[in-house]
């Protein structure tokens, strides 16, 4: 009988069409992916509800990681100070960037003074005697707040037994988000201490401490304004800035009275004591002048110029201190 062949059957593709993967997940571990992830990805032009919340919450969870982060470096900078012994954290407020404007024409600019850091919040950290309030720092502390985003501190030392409650709020009320220190440009911490003399420490790794309130006064006034071009100018803004701090808060009643007779007699000729424009020898002397307890007995040039810098509005901070 007759064999029957058998033909081979070759294996050929078949016409069914399978789907070139079997699950559609969406890579997340890879910004390429592949065709399945594609196609789950863009549902009509849309991205998949899915991904959209893994997004959100990565985001979630790197905006915690860097205010972690900021706090960490905000505390370390604290902790380098040899003010780390300190009893109270009393208040932290956020200042928003007002939206009137300074009386100064000429403003700076913060990264150009100070170098360009991103993420970092740069700390002033000042002690001060609580008998002897720094009346010209909240002044200008209230300017920066104008200014730039200040995330303000006060905090008392375990060398003060006992501060008055208008020194522990002096500063402002406590802000939720005090915490978020990424949101402020600049960190203002007052600490309340048994010093002999002001001390102001700003990036503490690598300044040395700056003393004594006309010196601190300089330091701050030149984050909000150029100091005058002019020598001559200049010259006459530190020389009141000293006579104010040296003579009106520290001499005799006799010396006293010579300095308000000079200063009535410039306030005769000029709306400001160093020319035509608003200053710091002008703050300087107003917070002297109060503070020494000559103002009710001042003559009337130095009457106006007083209710002049009242007027502006960035007085009050020291005047509450000595209600």
């Amino acid at each position: 009988m007759p064999m029957y062949q058998v033909k081979p059957i070759y294996r050929r593709e078949m016409e069914i069409d399978l789907p070139t993967c079997m699950y559609k997940l969406p890579n997340i571990h890879s910004q390429q992916g592949n065709s399945c992830t594609s196609e789950h990805a863009l549902q009509n032009g849309e991205v998949d509800p899915a991904v959209k919340a893994l997004e959100a919450r990565q985001d979630e969870i790197m905006k915690k990681l860097y205010e972690l982060k900021a706090a960490v470096e905000g505390l370390a900078k604290t902790v380098t100070t040899p003010d780390a012994d300190l009893d109270l954290t009393v208040s932290s407020s956020l200042s928003p960037q007002s939206s009137s404007s300074t009386t100064f024409k000429g403003t700076t600019d913060l990264d150009t003074l100070l170098g360009k850091d991103l993420g970092a919040l740069r700390d002033i950290v000042i002690n001060a005697n609580p008998a002897q309030p720094p009346l010209t720092l909240l002044v200008l502390h209230s300017l920066l707040c104008q200014r730039y985003r200040v995330l303000s501190t006060v905090h008392v030392h375990s060398s003060v037994a006992s501060v008055p409650p208008q020194l522990l709020s002096c500063l402002g009320p406590r802000h939720a988000d005090s915490y978020a220190r990424h949101m402020f440009q600049l960190g203002f911490t007052l600490i309340w201490k048994d010093v002999p003399k002001l001390q102001m420490k700003f990036s503490v790794q690598n300044m040395c401490p700056i003393e004594g309130e006309a010196n601190v006064a300089r330091f701050l006034f030149k984050l909000l304004a150029p100091y005058p071009s002019d020598p001559a100018l200049a010259t006459l803004v530190d020389s009141w800035v000293d006579t104010a701090f040296f003579q009106l808060a520290e001499c005799s009643a006799k010396e006293r009275a010579a300095v308000l007779r000079a200063l009535n007699s410039t306030l005769g000729r000029s709306p400001w004591l160093a020319g035509p424009e608003f200053s710091l020898a002008d703050i300087a002397s107003y917070c002297c002048v109060l503070q020494s307890g000559s103002a009710s007995s001042a003559p009337a040039n130095v009457q106006r110029w007083l209710k002049a810098c009242e007027n502006l509005g960035h007085f009050s901070p020291a005047k509450v201190l000595l209600q």
